[in-house]
């Protein structure tokens, strides 16, 4: 079966070359043309035609095409829907802030965690990413809008700790010279709280930030929400991030939906605060946004006011999210598998 020839770091292509007998130097052309957005083999002029045809038999280019496409009427928010190579979809959005663009990439088709508040596991786990459809999302982005992206949010669709392996040659990549060279303080990797791969993750000691899904100061309520933590509860989940935190010296920064009714009393507001006492962490607040088929509604203005007050009261450094692309269902929780004949964004 032929290899992914996309998700190989450059030393790795060199190492295949090498071994098909031809001299280290073509690796790096390879790896050039790679960089550069080739999708096709033959583009690769400057290689003997023999090797081209050898790499067609052994290898492919895997990518991305733009399916269909959302601009937000609001911002510069644009929301892709990409097809993959077997027919697959799945959706990105590119942002626009004062600091340049970033764009928040999936890393699954589909995801198998389940959080109530989230439309994007609605219909399960179809597979992993690899890193180089990863990496195309962004390539595929930057072309259309003739832009350069300069910062990642792993925070799409899927869980990119549960594809650990694929996710972590991705920022290898990601950070290589060439290509798109983003270095990991520009990276942010969001998970729901698997503790068992945070763990695996502090060993590497990258300096990007771990966002992590609380959604809740108790099990009580976080497991009616996140089913993961009825296998990993608060208190275990806590220890891991605190010992992230002082192995790495990042800063962790937690993700907290707030749900009408649900997660944002004064109550919770000062158990999160005792929670997270003494952690270096700041806490992002998130005006939860609605999905079709999900019974949550966002918190009022004046409690998310309150819940940020009680909690920079007790020394927790608080931000309130931006919403982003609400008009195009391009908002945190939002991202869903779709094929271009479902119905659009704005009608869900």
């Amino acid at each position: 079966m032929p290899e992914d020839l996309k998700s190989l770091t450059t030393e790795q292509i060199t190492e295949r070359i090498v071994k098909m007998g031809y001299p280290a130097f073509r690796g790096k052309q390879i790896a050039g043309w790679l960089d550069s957005g080739c999708s096709s083999f033959d583009e690769m002029t400057n290689l003997p035609l023999a090797l081209r045809e050898q790499l067609k038999t052994e290898f492919f280019i895997p990518g991305v095409t733009i399916l269909q496409k959302w601009q937000s009427q609001l911002d510069e928010t644009t929301k892709y829907l990409f097809e993959l190579s077997d027919g697959e979809t799945v959706e990105s959005v590119l942002m626009s802030y004062r600091h340049g663009w970033s764009q928040c990439l999936s890393t699954q088709v589909g995801c198998r965690m389940g959080c109530s508040f989230c439309a994007t596991g609605m219909g399960g786990l179809s597979r992993n990413l690899s890193a180089a459809e990863m990496l195309a999302q962004i390539e595929t982005a930057q072309r259309d809008r003739g832009i350069r992206v300069s910062s990642v949010v792993l925070m799409g669709m899927g869980e990119p700790l549960d594809n650990y392996d694929n996710v972590l040659r991705f920022l290898k990549m990601l950070s290589e010279p060439g290509g798109v060279h983003i270095g990991m303080r520009h990276v942010s990797l969001s998970t729901c709280g698997l503790v068992d791969q945070i763990y695996r993750l502090m060993e590497e000691n990258l300096q990007l930030t771990l966002s992590v899904s609380l959604h809740a100061p108790n099990n009580e309520i976080r497991s009616r929400l996140m089913p993961i933590n009825r296998r990993y509860p608060v208190e275990e989940l806590l220890e891991a991030c605190r010992r992230y935190a002082d192995t790495t010296g990042r800063r962790i920064s937690f993700e907290y939906a707030m749900i009408h009714g649900v997660n944002d009393s004064d109550a919770c507001a000062e158990e999160l605060a005792k929670r997270l006492r003494g952690m270096l962490c700041h806490v992002n607040l998130i005006p939860a946004n609605e999905v079709k088929g999900k019974e949550h509604r966002r918190s009022t203005g004046e409690r998310l006011k309150q819940f940020s007050r009680i909690l920079e009261q007790r020394g927790l450094t608080v931000t309130v999210r931006r919403t982003l692309g609400a008009d195009i269902n391009a908002s945190c929780g939002q991202l869903r598998r779709q094929k271009r004949e479902e119905e659009s964004p704005c009608g869900r």
